[in-house]
């Protein structure tokens, strides 16, 4: 039998703060990792634009 998932801890203090920083501040990307994160953007709404044809 599975043991229970636990509860996710809740940050507080420095940890919360430096949380909050980490997402507001996004990490920069590279053009070429830009380019690959568009291409695989359109292959997948292209793979989904053809499974609503059907």
């Amino acid at each position: 039998m599975a043991r229970p998932i636990q509860d996710t801890p809740v940050l507080t203090g420095a940890d919360a703060r430096r949380f909050v920083e980490l997402m507001n501040t996004p990490r920069p990307e590279s053009e070429e990792r830009k380019v690959q994160i568009k291409a695989a953007y359109e292959t997948v709404m292209k793979m989904l634009a053809r499974d609503r044809k059907k």
